[in-house]
């Protein structure tokens, strides 16, 4: 326990928000994890829907896990338990490709939703399921909702039976990327002053959609107003590039936000991340425009 937040105080003083996806929410129970050399650092929001893990890597320096590496992690441990071959994995769709891939060599199905648990949670048969906001269904017969108490548990449990062979969550997750081909994945997030704004944005990408995003070509464009696929209506655009990258812009559902989802599959970690910086800087200044 990181003393200085054990005890329930509604201020939540030691933070500037009280939620791990915020920059700097996790740093003192990082600190408190070198004094004690720990494993791994779990945190929970304040109504402990969503859970956050860090690791440290091979050179001892900590870093917060991405949603979508937490939901590799659970994926593929719950894919390799999973006895019943209708078990269902299912994310949403601005959540990483890689469960889908997870799921096809795992024999098992596979489901892409809407943002949001009320429709992950209505998937068939949900063994495990996930977003990449840090929400995680491990159990869905128990609790059928982002639950972030059971993905702690469920995470320690991975981290312990690792252990027992002397390897660490580390070493699972480079297994995942030399399976399935490493997957980067960034969320730009710019606040708007008006809805309309957020209007104005997608209607440029819908009227006058690119022809290329920080160089690389656009090779397919998907309106999700109106989907090709079986997903419902919904406001927002997907935009697929040459090599591997795909760029999904839709409003935020809670504030006054345009939200851009960028994911690269590549060989090397390397060269996504390079990519994922170029448009990001390109992306950030048209999205600001």
């Amino acid at each position: 326990m990181v003393d200085e937040q054990a005890e329930p105080d509604p201020a939540f003083p030691t933070v500037k928000f009280p939620n791990p996806e915020e920059p700097g929410a996790i740093d003192l129970s990082i600190k408190k994890a070198i004094q004690v050399s720990a494993d791994l650092v779990i945190a929970n929001d304040p109504d402990a829907d969503r859970c956050a893990v860090a690791i440290s890597d091979k050179e001892g320096n900590w870093r917060m896990l991405r949603g979508d590496e937490v939901g590799a992690l659970l994926g593929e441990y719950l894919a390799r338990g999973a006895k019943d071959k209708s078990a269902t994995l299912a994310n949403s769709i601005v959540s990483s490709s890689i469960l889908s891939k997870i799921a096809k060599s795992h024999q098992l199905p596979f489901a892409e939703t809407l943002t949001g648990f009320k429709w992950i949670a209505k998937t068939e048969n949900l063994h495990f399921g996930y977003e990449e906001a840090l929400g995680y269904a491990v159990d869905s017969n128990s609790v059928n909702d982002k639950d972030g108490i059971s993905a702690a548990l469920m995470i320690v449990q991975i981290a312990t039976d690792l252990k027992r062979e002397s390897k660490t969550l580390n070493d699972l997750l480079d297994e995942i990327w030399s399976k399935y081909g490493y997957h980067g994945t960034k969320q730009i997030s710019v606040r708007v002053d008006s809805l309309e704004q957020i209007s104005k944005t997608l209607g440029r990408f819908r009227n006058s959609t690119p022809q290329s995003i920080a160089g690389y070509q656009v090779s397919g464009f998907d309106d999700l107003e109106k989907p090709t696929s079986d997903l419902p209506p919904t406001n927002g655009v997907r935009i697929f590039l040459e090599p591997n990258i795909r760029v999904i812009v839709r409003p935020s559902g809670t504030e006054p936000k345009i939200k851009c989802y960028i994911e690269v599959v590549s060989d090397s970690q390397d060269r996504a991340e390079e990519i994922i910086n170029r448009l990001d800087f390109e992306l950030r200044t048209f999205l600001a425009a």
